[in-house]
């Protein structure tokens, strides 16, 4: 009995150094520091999170890159190649005279050694991706040009297509409610048979009117022209819904539909 005592004892005074052994090191989420990428390598605000530093004989390191819509890297390529993890948003990848390839969350993107490339978020879209890169001699990158507005406006994969109005508004600050409004809402509830969507246009923008909520009314409203309501229905639900939900949003409602009529035949 005294045996066991005395190792368990030895133990818990042995458990400090075991902790502050550097075999095992744990990096709690947001402990670590996000840094701006360099603007001589990157185009747009990119933000850069080390995950992980080589250090003494090691070579590959680790970091979580997060592009706005637009933003991109330089021209450019690794001596011992990189591998990309896309972790939210969609992206595009493309080598020297190759095509360009979209990349999603979930995706898994190999850069061969030695190939010129460049990557970045898509215009409609933020990305974020992690990526594994191997040192030689040191050196993880060979920089060269920046991609100009016309090699960047020119990199949409064949038949991509067009961004969404939730990923235009919200794909760079939350690209994953960016993608539950175009898959489970528009995707799923709007899609559901059990009214037409002109019924749901006029349900909606109805509800909006109510709410006063006139930024989603705006885009609602053209949507509700292009599922078959009439601007008369739509100055008929203005008029009625002035009795019922009140007088000034009813009228702040007006000024909305009056900007959206201007710009729609």
């Amino acid at each position: 009995m005294k045996e066991m005592l005395a190792g368990a004892l030895a133990l818990t005074l042995l458990a400090p150094a075991l902790a502050a052994d550097d075999a095992l090191q744990v990096s709690g989420a947001g402990t670590r520091a996000v840094t701006t990428a360099p603007v001589q390598h990157f185009t747009g605000a990119v933000k850069v999170e080390m995950l992980h530093t080589p250090a003494g004989a090691q070579r590959a390191s680790a970091g979580s890159v997060s592009f706005p819509p637009g933003a991109r890297t330089a021209w450019h390529s690794h001596p011992l190649g990189q591998t990309l993890i896309v972790t939210a948003g969609v992206g595009r990848v493309q080598r020297w005279a190759g095509p360009v390839e979209e990349m999603r969350a979930g995706d898994v993107v190999h850069i061969a050694p030695g190939v010129k490339h460049w990557h970045g978020a898509a215009s409609g879209s933020a990305m974020t991706h992690i990526a594994i890169t191997e040192a030689l001699d040191g050196k993880t990158a060979d920089w060269q040009e920046l991609v100009s507005d016309a090699q960047y406006g020119e990199a949409r994969p064949a038949g991509a297509p067009q961004p969404s109005r939730a990923q235009v508004l919200l794909g760079d600050v939350a690209p994953k409610l960016a993608q539950l409004t175009d898959d489970v809402l528009f995707g799923d509830v709007w899609a559901r048979p059990g009214l037409s969507p002109r019924d749901r246009s006029l349900v909606t923008v109805s509800a909006l009117i109510a709410l006063s909520r006139p930024d989603q009314l705006r885009s609602h409203l053209a949507r509700a022209l292009d599922n078959g309501v009439s601007k008369d229905e739509i100055s008929e639900a203005l008029t009625h819904l002035a009795f019922y939900a009140g007088w000034p949003n009813a009228i702040s409602a007006a000024g909305v539909a009056r900007e959206v009529f201007a710009n729609r035949p």
